[in-house]
């Protein structure tokens, strides 16, 4: 197994321990931005600052205002020092049309993701935006 491959399973397997801290119910979902071997910013799928922790309504229902992890780590990082310009997004769950938008502008060179999601719509943008794409199991 080649080294970049040890790395983006590693990675990924990282973000899967992150998306453990996520209190959404139905699905909990981790992302890392990596860049030069570091980590530059995390996210987990949740609720707004100062929100209260609880994703669903009491219909089991996502509730609209909730981040997904990709969103909360771009956003993250775009308070910090740091570029995402060219860095790896690591998520465990691939990123929906909403969030691949945001990886498109933020410069983001790479995807790498765990599960597929129910809509492949995010893929097929980012494919076209000449992202490199990788599905990997963890």
């Amino acid at each position: 197994m080649k080294k970049q491959e040890l790395l983006d399973k590693r990675y990924l397997r990282m973000a899967s321990i992150w998306a453990e801290n996520s209190y959404c119910q139905r699905r909990q979902v981790g992302a890392l931005l990596v860049k030069d071997k570091m980590i530059i910013s995390d996210g987990y799928n949740g609720t707004p600052s100062g929100f209260e922790n609880v994703c669903e309504d009491e219909h089991g229902k996502t509730k609209a205002y909730v981040l997904h992890a990709e969103a909360n780590a771009i956003t993250k990082v775009a308070k910090s020092n740091n570029s995402s310009e060219d860095a790896t997004l690591y998520v465990t769950t691939s990123p929906c049309m909403e969030c691949s938008k945001l990886i498109i502008q933020a410069g983001i060179k790479r995807v790498v993701y765990a599960e597929r999601y129910r809509n492949a719509d995010g893929l097929k943008i980012l494919e076209r935006a000449g992202i490199d794409l990788l599905n990997l199991d963890i």
